[in-house]
């Protein structure tokens, strides 16, 4: 019975998705890139394929991850300020199965996103190749949902929450180049601000995840991926993702609806 609960509230967040033409938008969006892409092949002098794909995968990466996180969000704010939040809440339904069917819709539109973003790269790649970085593409994007689901359960606001989850995106892209540049600074080594802003630096290395690994565009362009590295890949991806759905059930239990 609590299983169906959870299916149910899934497949709610999946027609949600469609009643409001998310994929269409999306699709409409890679569209756009993949004709900047093509533009960009035409002013190339050299290796114009692959500044086609690699433009073309690196803009479709952060498209999908916008269109996501966004929708997301706007799920949330949109459900709490329709009064549909204390509607379901007043059902036999347990809060922490709310917030598993909520996250397993928002992975299933993960899924659907990475598929629709992987196809046009068919064209410019082969198959391993794209399959490769659309795997990746989804563990990503799944982290990013819950990323986002967490935000919206805790801020309960839309512009904190979307500020926490841009913020936490572009550090976790940035971080490795960051930690490389604290190790061989210009100035200041060995000061006192230089040993704290590294030690600090060091934590958050081992705190946030290394988004940098993911959807890599060398891989249409340079070769497979090593499969180890997407196993290492999809463990921390379930990792983040557990620890996410634990703390916004912490979250949700806390609030007084």
């Amino acid at each position: 019975m609590r299983g169906h609960q959870i299916v149910a509230i899934a497949r709610f967040i999946v027609l949600e998705a469609l009643h409001t033409r998310l994929f269409w938008l999306f699709a409409a969006a890679l569209a756009l890139i993949m004709g900047a892409g093509y533009f960009m092949q035409q002013l190339a002098l050299t290796e114009s394929a692959r500044l086609q794909t690699v433009f073309s995968a690196a803009t479709t990466r952060f498209a999908a991850v916008f269109v996501l996180s966004l929708h997301v969000l706007n799920s949330g704010m949109r459900e709490v300020n329709d009064k549909g939040l204390e509607l379901t809440m007043s059902f036999d339904l347990r809060r922490s199965h709310y917030i598993l069917g909520r996250l397993l819709g928002f992975f299933a539109i993960a899924l659907i996103i990475a598929v629709v973003a992987s196809i046009p790269f068919l064209l410019l790649a082969p198959l391993p190749a794209v399959s490769q970085w659309g795997l990746a593409l989804a563990f990503e994007l799944a982290m990013m949902a819950a990323v986002s689901l967490f935000c919206i359960v805790s801020f309960s606001h839309l512009m904190p929450a979307a500020s926490f989850v841009l913020g936490f995106y572009l550090l976790a892209r940035a971080l490795s180049a960051i930690q490389l540049m604290s190790e061989a600074p210009v100035a200041g080594a060995g000061t006192l601000s230089h040993r704290v802003i590294s030690e600090l630096i060091d934590i958050l290395a081992r705190v946030l995840p290394a988004l940098d690994r993911y959807t890599q565009s060398i891989w249409l362009t340079d070769g497979l991926a090593p499969w180890p590295e997407l196993g290492a890949l999809a463990a921390q991806t379930l990792l983040y993702t557990v620890l996410l759905a634990a703390a916004s059930m912490f979250d949700f239990y806390r609030k007084n609806l």
